[in-house]
């Protein structure tokens, strides 16, 4: 299993405007060794690059940082028995009509939360789970449940599980997720294989670009990652003790100091760099739950 032609880690973000869009995706991209920073797109724009570049160098995996799924009993409600038919609903319109507010012509399902409206009782409480995708809570394990991986049990430190349905407010996954859905389709229409629900094809004779969903708190660990001075301390430490890390040049390395964004991204694709062996590995599930809800994918897990 040979290095891959590239990789791509997208801090993804569900703003609506152009301007915003071009100021908070980041993508890290390494190729053939070499790293670099890009922002500047749209989200329409990204895909497209993102296809264009996947017909250069189709051993490529991309991660994109938003949910790929809900909980399996929402797909089922929605008469959703495979995530591409739940994206192709979402890419309808149904996505931007669970984000809408208050109006006269979309009655709001009260299940999507976030300022100003609180989490509904139904997942508050004992029934919190129902709110989230087993993937979601697993991502939740505290570090006393990790005494015997204390990699792992480091970088959970102070992960908090995250809901599609929460849509407003600190720490929302849901409006990006939703936003993210169309393009999901559209790259996988554009041949790419999305990961859990499908294999990876890398090393076919004709080889696929792979997809997958990623968290970057699980890449960069428990970091203040909103301050700059936190960002220059993580990165220092990693370049004198990493070799992933040593080669990073000067102006990517500003880019991670100026921005949070940035410096998600960076950190994620050296993450991907680093385990870049396990994406030939990863098989589609042949669990019916997650066949529908998905895996957040992170280094060292490759099925499930």
């Amino acid at each position: 299993m040979g290095d891959l032609d590239r990789i791509v880690a997208v801090d993804w973000s569900g703003r609506v405007d152009a301007a915003g869009q071009r100021r908070h995706i980041w993508a890290g991209v390494w190729t053939a060794g070499k790293v670099t920073l890009e922002a500047g797109r749209t989200r329409e724009e990204l895909v497209s690059w993102l296809i264009e570049m996947a017909r250069e160098t189709p051993r490529m995996v991309v991660s994109l940082d938003c949910c790929f799924s809900f909980p399996a009993w929402f797909l089922a409600e929605h008469g959703c028995t495979t995530v591409f038919e739940f994206w192709k609903k979402v890419a309808e319109g149904q996505g931007e009509r669970w984000l809408a507010r208050e109006c006269e012509e979309v009655a709001r399902d009260v299940r999507f939360w976030g300022a100003p409206h609180k989490r509904p009782e139904e997942f508050c409480g004992e029934n919190l789970h129902r709110s989230m995708r087993w993937t979601d809570m697993d991502n939740k394990i505290t570090p006393k449940m990790l005494e015997g991986d204390p990699e792992r049990a480091a970088k959970v430190k102070g992960i908090t599980p995250k809901s599609p349905f929460q849509i407003g407010g600190s720490g929302s996954v849901g409006t990006g997720s939703l936003r993210a859905m169309p393009f999901l389709l559209r790259l996988h229409e554009a041949g790419f294989c999305v990961w859990p629900f499908e294999s990876s094809r890398l090393n076919a004779t004709r080889p696929q670009p792979l997809l997958v969903e990623m968290y970057t708190r699980l890449m960069t660990g428990a970091v203040a990652k909103s301050n700059e001075q936190a960002r220059a301390r993580y990165l220092a430490a990693k370049k004198k003790t990493d070799d992933v890390y040593k080669r990073l040049g000067r102006v990517v390395q500003q880019r991670a100091l100026a921005s949070e964004d940035a410096f998600d991204a960076l950190v994620s694709v050296l993450e991907m760099v680093r385990a870049q062996q396990d994406f030939h590995h990863l098989k589609a599930t042949k669990d019916d739950l997650l066949r529908l809800e998905g895996i957040t994918w992170r280094p060292g897990l490759r099925k499930k």
